[in-house]
């Protein structure tokens, strides 16, 4: 790769709904997503998984899944939990539960791990899931050095209020224009709607169309921003 700049556009939520399985589909094969990041618990991962099959232009990771929070007046509260995130011993369990599950949907081990809103980046997640990665030879979204983390092209701030102009195709242009050199992962959600209960819907197809905007793929080329997935940017991501 020497000094270039290799861009992996990953696409969470994958297999999570139908509707957010035809935005994935429609931003791989229209669009600038190069890989997706697979929610093994809900109906529509067997759906995902096929079509990942099928297209191995397409690299697949696990999104592990722990549960999700949605922000309801001025608080944090849980759509769901899956199991309590200060729990290792539950936590580790489940991780491998969808571990397995991943391999019985898909035939192969992921390309890389990640988490549903980022619950890795506390304990006791974070160990369950760097020793994880390690083990497998996969990168993990945030703490593998040899890939920086670009996770701004995003509808929403911290607290969950709209923004919008985060998810437009010029957004996309202007951070095309700071990539750095080396890797970079770029996380997205494109779809058609989201799970039950969830805070970020009508954003997803937002993304769809900024992730499918001819400018885009245009800027990619004239800047030399090569597109990859995970398999194809490298290797040795622990050594």
């Amino acid at each position: 790769m020497g000094t270039g700049r290799l861009l992996i556009v990953n696409a969470d939520d994958f297999g999570q709904t139908a509707g957010v399985n035809r935005g994935v589909i429609e931003a791989h094969e229209h669009g600038i997503v190069t890989s997706a990041s697979l929610m093994v618990r809900w109906p529509a991962a067997a759906e995902a998984a096929s079509f990942a099959r099928a297209r191995p232009a397409l690299g697949l990771g696990l999104h592990v899944d722990l549960g999700e929070w949605a922000r309801r007046g001025e608080d944090w509260v849980a759509v769901y939990e899956v199991v309590p995130l200060d729990e290792a011993t539950a936590v580790a369990a489940e991780v491998e539960r969808q571990l397995g599950e991943f391999r019985r949907l898909t035939g192969s081990d992921p390309t890389h791990l990640d988490s549903h809103q980022h619950v890795h980046r506390g304990e006791p997640v974070r160990s369950v899931l760097v020793r994880l990665a390690r083990g497998l030879g996969v990168p993990l979204r945030g703490f593998t050095p040899a890939v920086a983390y670009r996770g701004d092209f995003y509808g929403q701030t911290h607290r969950g209020e709209p923004c919008p102009d985060a998810i437009t195709a010029e957004a996309l242009l202007r951070l095309l224009v700071d990539l750095p050199a080396g890797i970079t992962e770029l996380g997205c959600h494109p779809g058609y709607g989201g799970g039950p209960g969830s805070m970020y819907d009508a954003e997803r197809a937002e993304e769809v169309r900024a992730l499918c905007d001819l400018r885009v793929r245009a800027a990619l080329a004239e800047a030399g921003i090569e597109l990859a997935p995970f398999r194809d940017a490298g290797g040795g991501w622990w050594e």
